[in-house]
């Protein structure tokens, strides 16, 4: 459920790859088609005939995996503000993807695309668009020519490429996109596919025949869903079906929220150096690098996009003048949430920690969107809550355990792999790794540091973490 994304793109090579081998032994024409396309199932079984049920079975899956990314993303609410671009070019891709695999059953020219390809011309024929029916070129052989299927081989080699630049055109907007699967999943996928294809290879529904009303077939129904209705509802009703579907997933970013919208990051350029961190940790692209404008002795400066930036604070913690060992009780950092600065989140991070009692002190630091770290609070538990777990720059965990103000820090948020805003989670484990700046120093001691990142579900085991790693700090020579 964590890689849908990046299994849509797998699965889209995988019937790009068996697409081609089946096209290099294919035949457009009335009388060829059918014949062609069997040649390779029966007589090239082996090969071939793999190689047609790959590449059904994997179109099959492309279209689940894109559905339930798509209500996962809905689910979690990553589809409005400035992720609207990403959910409008996902509905799109979805909706073409439809049409390339309905356009790739009509190359086949079996019983299935025969039922397929008049039921799709009737159903246009309700449009008023069309100074004659559709319908009458599949009456007879004498109007049906080998043009047609000249027209939707070519129409199923070029629907793709656009697929492809749109797919790219989906992940513009978004830094370090995840495109590939991890390596045991993807081989684990295909292994699946292949196993499938030798076990129910697929086959045709026997040759069409304009003459004769095809019934009593089987339906592909990632793909031909909508052919049914076409059989008991009206040309009408289902436009309006799909129309409506369309609208509503298009209009869904802006519709009204109860979430209330965080500003968004602002740069102070008198406290920005043009390091570029904010940058490079940003998952939306929403900050970027442009020349100096102030005079000050730096060659660029940090511009936050609005329309992309979500929020997040990311690149807050990114930023190296967020450290809180500044001298100034309201100092600025080179880029801010106006809702929480960084000054005011070292003083509420303070004044929590000067109320814990006990031998056992420990500053919880949680995400906004994991599980609820309320729950822990205690009288030697402090506890904070942030927009995303990398807003906390790894200065600010030095700085509370400098001089014995905590014994310990427990930093939790998302679930690894479903961090809501894509790299928090990752960002923080590499910068407490010293693998990703800013770093956390080498003279902190790590093992007053723990990390358990878990979802809202997971509450009662991070109950359990936060117990054990009280009990381990237990054992270490006091600070204070």
């Amino acid at each position: 459920m964590y890689h849908l994304g990046a299994l849509g793109f797998y699965f889209f090579w995988v019937v790009a790859i068996s697409g081609t081998y089946i096209y290099a032994f294919y035949k457009t024409g009335i009388e060829l088609s059918f014949p062609s396309v069997e040649y390779y199932t029966n007589e090239q079984w082996y090969l071939g005939g793999i190689m047609r049920s790959l590449h059904r079975y994997a179109s099959d899956a492309m279209v689940l995996v894109m559905v339930l990314h798509l209500l996962r993303e809905y689910i979690l609410g990553r589809y409005r503000g400035a992720r609207w671009f990403a959910w409008i070019t996902g509905v799109i891709l979805l909706w073409m993807i439809f049409a390339a695999g309905i356009n790739g059953y009509w190359m086949v020219w079996d019983k299935l695309a025969q039922y397929s390809v008049v039921a799709t011309v009737e159903w246009f024929d309700w449009l008023p668009i069309f100074s004659e029916p559709l319908a009458r070129t599949f009456i007879t052989y004498e109007a049906l020519n080998d043009r047609f299927f000249t027209l939707i081989s070519f129409a199923h080699v070029t629907v793709p490429l656009l697929i492809l630049f749109l797919l790219w055109i989906h992940i513009m907007r978004i830094s370090y996109p995840v495109v590939n699967p991890r390596k045991g999943l993807a081989i684990g996928m295909l292994l699946m596919m292949l196993a499938l294809s030798l076990i129910v290879p697929v086959q045709s529904q026997g040759v069409a025949d304009v003459s004769i009303e095809p019934n009593n077939l089987y339906i592909d129904w990632f793909y031909l869903w909508i052919y049914p209705l076409l059989g008991v509802w009206t040309a009408g009703q289902v436009w309006a079906l799909v129309l409506g579907i369309t609208l509503l997933l298009c209009i869904l970013p802006w519709l009204p929220s109860k979430q209330v919208q965080i500003p968004v990051a602002e740069v102070s350029l008198k406290d920005c150096s043009g390091c570029r961190l904010c940058v490079a940790d940003c998952p939306y692209e929403a900050v970027v690098m442009q020349k100096r404008t102030d005079g000050m002795n730096f060659a660029e400066e940090a511009v936050v996009i609005p329309n992309r930036c979500v929020s997040c604070g990311i690149c807050v913690g990114a930023c190296p003048s967020s450290s809180p060992f500044r001298g100034e009780m309201q100092y600025i950092s080179g880029i801010e949430m106006p809702s929480l600065q960084m000054s005011g989140l070292r003083t509420a991070l303070m004044n929590c920690i000067a109320m814990l009692e006990g031998d056992v002190r420990v500053l919880v630091v949680g995400c906004d969107n994991a599980a609820d770290v309320e729950a822990l609070r205690s009288q030697s538990v402090a506890v904070f809550s942030l927009p995303c777990i990398a807003m906390l720059p790894p200065s600010f965990i030095e700085y509370a355990l400098r001089e014995g103000r905590v014994d310990g820090i427990f930093i939790t948020g998302c679930r690894d792999g479903d961090c809501l805003h894509r790299l928090g989670v990752a960002w923080t484990d590499e910068r407490l790794a010293t693998a990703r700046e800013p770093r956390l120093r080498s003279r902190v001691e790590r093992v007053r540091i723990k990390e358990y990142w878990a979802a809202s579900s997971d509450l009662d085991q991070l109950v359990k973490e936060l117990k054990i790693f009280q009990m381990a700090l237990s054992v270490l020579p006091q600070t204070r």
